[in-house]
């Protein structure tokens, strides 16, 4: 969808981006006529049109947009070649359907959809996927990693790991081995959609952050002892 607006607002993203193209070879009436790299005006050259430059701009995803899909819509403004070759600026509204799976630097592109010029091919515009920091998980590839803190007695009798998965679902992981610094417990088919073959997942990684205590009095040291001395 498209239409005219007569100024820019705030919420424009691209209006930096695109830049002015038209500012400086304009006539009285507003005509365009940009200039080639000789110094002539374009509509002087007979050549082949040439293809502007790629745009490029960043599309913020959270970790559950990546493991689910979302639509995304993204307003611009660019200026387009009007009737009689009068410039003027409209406003699109571009719809990206994230796809289960996406990675941080996955390119969706739109054709031509930079700045019009006479006798130049318009911009692809590429948008780039980057992902918004989670605050539980960490993606590593089609993996996801989180670590739980734990006390020092939950190391050594068991400990039960709850989670709320990227899709809203409560996982309830029971862990009976004693879990040392390095442990880490591996929970299959729990990671990222893998693109190319949504039906498998990558892996869950949970680590473990274990609070050891300050202070161990007397009494304790030789219940310690008591309990895991030779």
């Amino acid at each position: 969808m498209a239409r005219r607006r007569s100024s820019r607002g705030a919420d424009d993203i691209f209006g930096n981006i695109f830049g002015d193209f038209f500012g400086q070879n304009r006539d009285r009436r507003g005509a365009v006529f940009p200039r080639n790299i000789q110094g002539g005006d374009i509509f002087s050259s007979f050549g082949e049109r040439i293809k502007a430059s790629p745009i490029k701009a960043t599309l913020s995803c959270s970790l559950e947009e990546l493991y689910q899909g979302a639509t995304k819509r993204m307003k611009i403004t660019r200026h387009v070649i009007g009737p009689r070759g009068l410039a003027q600026e409209i406003e699109e509204i571009l719809t990206i359907d994230t796809k289960p799976g996406w990675k941080k630097g996955t390119k969706f592109t739109f054709p031509e959809k930079g700045n019009e010029q006479p006798n130049v091919v318009a911009a692809d515009l590429i948008f780039i996927v980057d992902e918004k920091p989670h605050p539980v998980f960490t993606r590593d590839g089609n993996d996801l990693i989180v670590t739980q803190k734990i006390s020092l007695a939950e190391a050594l009798t068991g400990y039960t790991v709850h989670l709320t998965t990227l899709d809203g679902r409560n996982l309830t992981i029971p862990i009976n081995n004693v879990i040392h610094p390095n442990y880490q417990k591996v929970v299959p088919n729990e990671g990222m959609p893998i693109q190319g073959d949504l039906t498998k997942k990558g892996v869950l990684k949970i680590k473990f952050d274990i609070r050891f205590p300050r202070r161990v009095n007397a009494e304790q040291k030789a219940g310690i002892r008591r309990i895991f001395g030779p």
